[in-house]
């Protein structure tokens, strides 16, 4: 048997965020998503806030590529 729990929250100018810590890596856009294993292409609509959704497992990837924390927190944490 399986058990799912999802949760969501809502996280004001991640996009932002995100864009500022990649502005301020010394890597390529190209090897940045290499990295963390997205194309340019999804990483511009992170940035852009155009994807509604941002996985769980894909945030922690670019933090732990880009070095950063952005301290997302869900309810009950």
């Amino acid at each position: 048997m399986k058990v799912r729990k999802t949760l969501e929250t809502s996280v004001p100018n991640l996009g932002q965020r995100i864009k500022s810590a990649r502005e301020n890596d010394k890597r390529s856009l190209l090897q940045i998503c290499h990295e963390v294993g997205m194309t340019p292409t999804n990483w511009y609509k992170i940035e852009a806030e155009a994807t509604k959704y941002l996985p769980l497992e894909t945030l922690i990837a670019i933090e732990k590529v880009l070095g950063v924390n952005f301290d997302v927190k869900f309810p009950g944490d």
